[in-house]
């Protein structure tokens, strides 16, 4: 009988427990579809005209305008006008270090089916092209800039003011270097912060399929799986609100992760539950659980934006971010890389042939531990990170070992932006060589000759004398007379001791590649005869794009 009682108290007492704590565990009743149409409603009536800025403004527009809620067009109109009016008065400067600003806009704009690159004249998504002021105000300017990008598949134009022309893997590339040791990512310190965490996910969730990027993400995932809290929820500063949970969330609809995923289920609550603690009824979302704060727009507008992407993935929909889906077969990079190249062939000189193209930086801070110090340091960068040259390892470039015939090909095609293509020209070189394609090509645009009419000798390392000669054929392709008189050849020669030992067919490209400083005069001999190395020839090439107006 006391059993009995005992066990009847319990209950009465963990019922009241329960009934006390209700905020924190109750599992919602409303539906999302529900909770999406009632704040929906909520911030229309709340944010009747909005304006420019990061509350009340931008994020409002965005949740609206990828629900399914009836939104009068109207309101989109208006909101609009308030863009052209401040975008026009600002003349397209909407700032000189927040770069997020014009990220922000660009969302909305593309939410709402408006063209971003010509507001009131002005193009927004040009400023994103200036990689140096776009990270200046640390992480969120790289995850911004690429989650706007993305949003539409917008080609990075050619910033004209740029110091650093920005392209997605250098944004890409950006985010990945922020990993902290943990997992995650901040705006500062060295411990991982939920919101920003769950920000560079949604940025590099479309570049999931790339090794680097899919091993930081699993790093990511795994370090918020382990700071979600006993209700399904997350905080920030050792405060728990819905702005943290909301990030995660957005996070997983971006990745494809089923928002069930065990992962991140904390005693049976999901994300969902955790954000729905913080629903009040017609009145948005507040920041704390316990409503002391009362509601809060920011709140409400991220909660509901987050949810709209929620229903969206799980209906099967393109995620909040994928604003132009049916685009995304076509990677967003490579269609990138095809329009500066398009826009490339306006720069070099005058009379350059129509194939040559400009190569774009395609990944930053590129370099090699053992080229440090190196007299041809700067060049071997340069080229690098537009990807011109390769290193013999990740960590090493190897500048003192001799090039061969082969590599110079393939070099030089790259340098000037040339499509390679294979042909039947040499017996000695076979289809399955890495370097076919890029001798064949060489050869085809006149660039280096064969040992005999059907021999190349790919293995073969190449003289400074013969490096002279092919750099002067590439350097005519580039638009420049490389043709000296036999005077003006004779007197840039003769400075040297040696000069009597070149061969004459090489004299020419010898003088000239002297006389535009591709080699440098400050040397006392030619040494014609002598290999050269692959420090030497990216010394050669980076002059060789200098002098052509191609760098």
């Amino acid at each position: 009988m006391k059993r009995s009682k005992m066990i009847i108290i319990l209950l009465i007492v963990f019922t009241c427990i329960l009934g006390n704590n209700s905020i924190l565990f109750a599992t919602p009743k409303e539906s999302v579809s529900s909770v999406i149409n009632d704040t929906a409603e909520y911030l229309l009536r709340t944010v009747t005209n909005p304006q420019v800025g990061s509350i009340g403004g931008e994020w409002s527009v965005i949740g609206l305008g990828r629900s399914n809620y009836n939104v009068p067009q109207s309101y989109y109109d208006k909101y609009y006008q308030t863009v052209e009016k401040y975008v026009s008065e600002l003349k397209g400067n909407l700032h000189d270090k927040k770069y997020t600003e014009y990220s922000r806009l660009i969302l909305a704009l593309t939410a709402i089916g408006k063209d971003p690159s010509n507001v009131g004249g002005y193009n927004l998504i040009e400023p994103l092209g200036d990689f140096d002021k776009t990270i200046w105000q640390g992480i969120n300017g790289p995850i911004f800039a690429l989650i706007a990008l993305d949003s539409g598949n917008y080609t990075i134009p050619i910033c004209s003011t740029a110091k650093t022309q920005a392209t997605r893997e250098m944004y890409i590339d950006e985010i990945l270097s922020h990993q902290l040791p943990d997992g995650g990512f901040a705006l500062s310190g060295n411990q991982a912060d939920a919101d920003i965490t769950g920000m560079a996910l949604q940025a590099l969730a479309k570049y999931q399929d790339r090794r680097s990027v899919k091993t930081a993400i699993d790093k990511a995932l795994l370090i918020l799986s382990n700071k979600q809290d006993a209700t399904g929820g997350y905080g920030s500063m050792g405060v728990s609100n819905v702005e943290s949970t909301v990030q995660v969330l957005m996070a997983l609809c971006e990745l494809g992760v089923d928002v069930n995923d065990s992962r991140f289920v904390k005693n049976g609550y999901t994300l969902t539950d955790n954000i729905f603690k913080y629903y009040k009824k017609g009145n948005g979302f507040t920041h704390l659980v316990d409503g002391s704060s009362g509601v809060n727009l920011m709140s409400t507008e991220q909660a509901f934006y987050g949810l709209v992407n929620l229903e969206r993935v799980t209906t099967g929909k393109s995620s909040l971010y994928r604003m132009k889906a049916k685009d995304e077969k076509l990677d967003g990079t490579e269609k990138e890389k095809n329009e500066l190249a398009k826009k490339s062939n306006t720069l070099g000189l005058l009379g350059k042939h129509k194939d040559i193209k400009v190569m774009p930086i395609i990944s930053t801070e590129r370099t090699f531990k053992d080229i440090v110090g190196h007299t041809s340091q700067k060049a071997i960068e340069a080229l690098a990170v537009r990807g011109i040259v390769d290193g013999i390892s990740t960590n090493s470039y190897a500048p003192d070992i001799l090039m061969t015939r082969a590599q110079f090909a393939t070099s030089v095609v790259r340098v000037l932006g040339l499509t390679p293509q294979a042909s039947s020209r040499f017996s000695d070189v076979p289809a399955s060589s890495p370097y076919k394609s890029y001798i064949d090509t060489a050869y085809s645009y006149g660039i280096v000759g064969g040992i005999t009419s059907n021999t190349f000798a790919p293995d073969k390392t190449i003289t400074r004398q013969e490096a002279a000669v092919m750099i002067a054929n590439a350097a005519k392709l580039c638009g420049m007379n490389t043709s000296l008189d036999p005077i003006e050849m004779r007197d840039m020669l003769a400075q040297f001791t040696d000069y009597t030992k070149s061969a004459d067919w090489a004299r020419n490209g010898l003088a000239f590649c002297y006389k535009e400083n591709i080699l440098s005069q400050e040397d006392v001999e030619i040494q014609p005869l002598k290999p050269v190395t692959r420090g030497e020839i990216a010394e050669m090439l980076y002059q060789l794009l200098q002098v052509s107006n191609l760098l």
